[in-house]
């Protein structure tokens, strides 16, 4: 039958997938400092992240930053406009995730520039709220996650997503469902709003950053290992908000023989 015939080849592709990924789990080295900096990367699978992520290098080179360029050519106050009708776009899961983390002020702050940027702000193209003094935070399922102290987990890179560790990819999938635009489009049909959303904030992001992704590929000695400090470095500062101090404790099972234990800062 074509549906066990289907079923079959997806396995077989699955299992596959998991062996590759088993064969590229990087080996333990048996120095004790560079034991110590091995378990700090805290990336058991590098070799296959590393490939993961010269695959996306290569697509950046072959087809966004070409694209991007192409983008850069228009004037700023369209680009601008971009801009801010997708942030605007994402107000309704920043409000939720502000309300997660018990943050009424911030969801107050969040609530009340959708409501300004989406009516005076012509459904967002302007940002009202900002030249106002209300200024944009951003928060997001991973962010309210690590807030109340769940660890990243293993580093992790995917095609096209990038960097995705554990807690940070349930929480991309966590958004994904809160997202009221997610329902609008699935219920009246229209597929095709997700991929062209992801597309738009893909080339937004990479116009917005262009050319300070460009030094930090001329000037980056492991370009894989310091783009994973960054984005370690950076979402740590969004789930603190940009301040100091521990993140809120939660009992965590731990993956190990050690037993339960609870998450420190320095998890």
């Amino acid at each position: 039958m074509k549906i066990q015939g289907l079923g079959n080849r997806a396995f077989q592709f699955a299992a596959g997938l998991v062996a590759f990924g088993l064969a590229a789990c990087a080996t333990p080295p048996q120095e004790a400092e560079a034991l110590k900096e091995f378990r700090e990367a805290n990336d058991p699978v590098e070799p296959l992240n590393r490939y993961f992520f010269d695959v996306n290098n290569f697509l950046d080179k072959l087809i966004l930053k070409p694209v991007t360029q192409g983008y850069l050519l228009l004037p700023d106050g369209p680009r601008a406009g971009v801009t801010n009708f997708l942030r605007n776009l994402d107000a309704p899961v920043i409000l939720a995730n502000d309300l997660l983390q018990g943050k009424l002020d911030r969801a107050t702050i969040t609530a009340g520039r959708f409501a300004i940027n989406t009516t005076i702000g012509v459904g967002g193209l302007f940002d009202v709220a900002t030249d106002a003094g209300i200024e944009r935070h951003v928060e997001d399922f991973g962010q309210t996650l690590g807030y109340w102290g769940a660890s990243e987990g293993p580093y992790l890179v995917l095609p096209l997503l990038g960097p995705a560790p554990p807690r940070d990819l349930v929480g991309k999938i966590a958004d994904y469902f809160m997202d009221p635009l997610t329902w609008v489009a699935i219920n009246s049909d229209e597929r095709w709003v997700g991929p062209v959303r992801f597309t738009a904030e893909l080339i937004d992001f990479r116009a917005r950053n262009f050319d300070e992704i460009d030094k930090i590929e001329r000037e980056a000695v492991d370009l894989y290992a310091r783009v994973r400090s960054a984005y370690r470095q950076s979402r740590a500062d969004d789930i603190r908000d940009g301040k100091g101090g521990p993140l809120v404790p939660v009992p965590q099972i731990s993956i190990t023989d050690e037993g339960p234990r609870k998450v420190s800062q320095g998890d």
